[in-house]
């Protein structure tokens, strides 16, 4: 049983944008919006899909905002720690030869 179609190893295709010819094997597929148009180009016609025509055609969920959101108060203890200035304090760290002194 043999094969329905010929080989293209030696088949000479016309780019469908710039006219040149070139071997069949040589043209790509050009892509817009993510659909096959049906136009073979060579590699020098040839260009990737530009992401930014597929902005719309999937949903983006991105909420902003938080629903019944609730003021952030420090009153409570679990809340948040609780930061008590307190004079005198004195921090001393000793790194080698270099001595530290914070008052």
């Amino acid at each position: 049983m043999g094969n329905r179609f010929a080989s293209n190893r030696n088949a000479i295709c016309e780019c469908d944008r710039c006219g040149f010819r070139y071997k069949l094997r040589e043209l790509k597929e050009l892509i817009i919006k993510a659909k096959n148009v049906n136009i073979l180009v060579c590699p020098e016609c040839w260009e990737p899909d530009q992401p930014q025509l597929l902005l719309g055609m999937f949903p983006i969920d991105d909420p902003q905002a938080i629903r019944n959101p609730r003021p952030d108060f420090t009153g409570y203890p679990q809340s948040r720690g609780q930061y008590i200035q307190q004079s005198g304090v004195v921090g001393t760290g000793f790194v080698g030869s270099v001595i530290v002194v914070t008052t």
